[in-house]
């Protein structure tokens, strides 16, 4: 076999190769694969599509809306697209227990389901916080902080209470 019948072969098998991992992503059924990720508003705009797709669903803990029963660990709160009064909600379930820092307000990304009544079904519970750390520049600083942490403490114990 001469050297162009032998680079000619080579480019044979290469674009075959190249042609069967196209035809796999485009006919493997990797849509199946897909994780949306919508806030609210965007989810229930969607309709019948939003019901069974795995969805990363993104807003922020609305106020009021934590309730926690401990006996079947069970937790529901609703997400908000954002503080407005007729802003989109979403009522979320999960039994996954909450990251420490969950509270009311703040940002939350939960990955899960959406079912035919209208209630998320979580499975994983992510809390979107600042990785900024500022270090207390006085001793006021110091008491402020941990008072807003007794504060926090005495706020996730009364929901963990209910």
């Amino acid at each position: 076999m001469n050297q162009q019948t032998r680079n000619r072969l080579i480019a044979v098998v290469a674009l075959l190769v190249a042609g069967a991992g196209l035809a796999l992503v485009a006919f493997g059924n990797i849509g199946e694969n897909l994780v949306y990720y919508w806030r609210p508003s965007e989810m229930l705009s969607q309709g019948e599509k939003a019901y069974g797709p795995t969805i990363r669903l993104g807003g922020q803990v609305q106020p009021g809306s934590i309730q926690w029963n401990e006996q079947h660990t069970t937790l529901e709160f609703r997400v908000m697209d954002s503080e407005e009064p007729n802003a989109a909600h979403v009522r979320v379930r999960t039994t996954e227990v909450p990251p420490q820092m969950f509270r009311e307000r703040i940002g939350v990304v939960v990955e899960g389901t959406f079912d035919k009544s209208q209630v998320f079904q979580g499975s994983r519970l992510m809390v979107n916080h600042s990785n900024e750390y500022r270090a207390p520049k006085s001793e006021d600083d110091v008491k402020k902080m941990f008072e807003d942490m007794q504060k926090q403490d005495a706020t996730t114990a009364a929901v963990g209470a209910k």
